[in-house]
């Protein structure tokens, strides 16, 4: 992150802009779908509808007293927003703390009959079902006999577009489906990308996962690629401690996912068995560290996890969440150099991400005007553009990547 960041702090306090309408519509909104979802009692009713009031109307509120992460939200800043408004404090801050809400509303974290049900599973176990999974696993039959380059070409974008599968978009957006302008690449840095993944056998990534589903799917396939192809030895996946953002992955999707690519035919049961026998023998991690879901920047992050991302050979970032994490959720010029707002991290690092929000860089002045000229400001939300970006610098600590991380 620049020393001295000029771009201003995205927040949700401006009627009708994108986050506006997130914290307006698409939270309520998923209250509401959660609410319809499973058969809670009448406490988790109440506690759903009081969280509805609170952020649409009313204020921040502290945790509960004998909540197990108080104090580790006390040092995210709780103590500093408690009584404003939803809408008044920075928008990635105040998103991720509705989410934790929502799940003590639910009673996810209270001992009790309610205690680890994620409320988004039917959600994300649905669309593993889908015919559209079923196609997308199906087409991997036609890769088999391609050469290389188009194999890695269309398993790195097919991780990539994967995002446009985000179910939160889709409450508030209508999702990437209703809105077709011809999606395409605004930055594409995939050279540099493949370029740090040579097919010694010797790499180390870690893939810090966004959405759970018929995202995941493609994110996987993408490891189970690296690793047959022995573009690297072992993989981090990197997953959410808890439920988050509807979609977003965690060990328990992990484990829908790898039993859905198991189950297909063809390529995609092979897929299915290099990543199964690479999570028996240590060649496949999954990890969930806290921070994975705090509501700060990962320029914020704690030691232990940069010492993971230090020791890698490359860390790709899924998604647009981790996206507005990794670069700072501020309104830079989208023309701002992406490796200057990413000099802070301590390795290699790439972003997979679809465009849905409004926070972008390392875009060039004309690639700009032709998106402004041709669609306003919405080629930022719709989903329907997406980016491949790198910064292939080793770090401010001087990592020089591909060992470590082998401490469990």
């Amino acid at each position: 992150m620049p020393d001295t960041p000029t771009a201003p702090v995205i927040l949700g306090d401006e009627p009708g802009a994108f986050p506006h309408s997130v914290l307006a519509e698409r939270h309520p909104a998923i209250i509401r779908q959660v609410r319809d979802a499973f058969p809670y009692g009448p406490g988790q009713h109440r506690a759903l509808d009081e969280l509805l009031m609170s952020c649409t109307e009313g204020v921040i509120e502290p945790l509960p007293e004998d909540a197990d992460d108080r104090d580790r939200w006390r040092d995210w800043g709780l103590h500093t927003h408690v009584g404003q408004s939803w809408f008044d404090v920075p928008w990635l801050w105040s998103e991720s703390y509705f989410y934790r809400r929502l799940l003590d509303a639910v009673g996810y974290f209270r001992p009790g009959p309610w205690q680890g049900i994620d409320p988004f599973r039917p959600f994300k176990r649905a669309e593993l079902d889908t015919l559209e999974t079923e196609a997308e696993l199906a087409a991997l039959d036609a890769l088999q006999d391609r050469p290389q380059p188009e194999r890695d070409r269309a398993l790195l974008h097919g991780s990539l577009w994967g995002n446009r599968a985000d179910l939160g978009f889709r409450l508030s957006a209508g999702g990437a489906e209703d809105h077709e302008p011809a999606p395409g690449l605004v930055a594409d840095d995939s050279e540099t990308l493949w370029s740090l993944l040579p097919p010694s056998g010797a790499g180390t990534l870690c893939l810090v996962a966004d959405n759970a589903g018929r995202e995941l799917v493609p994110d996987l396939l993408l490891i189970a690629h690296l690793l047959a192809e022995g573009r690297i030895h072992r993989a981090f996946l990197h997953v959410k401690p808890y439920p988050y953002y509807v979609s977003d992955a965690t060990t328990s999707d992990v484990v829908d996912a790898l039993s859905r690519i198991r189950s297909a035919p063809g390529a995609a049961a092979a897929y299915g068995s290099v990543l199964w026998s690479a999570m028996a023998d240590g060649r496949l991690t999954v990890r969930a560290h806290p921070f994975a879901a705090a509501p700060l920047p990962y320029a914020g992050m704690p030691d232990d996890l940069r010492a993971e991302f230090a020791s890698a050979t490359l860390t790709i970032l899924k998604g647009d969440l981790n996206y507005r994490r990794l670069v700072g959720d501020r309104m830079w010029p989208p023309t701002t150099p992406f490796q200057e707002v990413t000099a802070y991290f301590p390795g290699p690092v790439a972003a997979l991400r679809t465009l849905k929000s409004d926070v972008v860089t390392g875009l060039s002045a004309a690639t700009e005007a032709a998106l402004v000229e041709a669609e306003g400001q919405g080629w930022r939300v719709t989903g329907t553009h997406a980016l491949i970006q790198v910064d292939p610098s080793r770090g401010a600590d001087g990592a020089d990547g591909g060992e470590g991380l082998d401490g469990e």
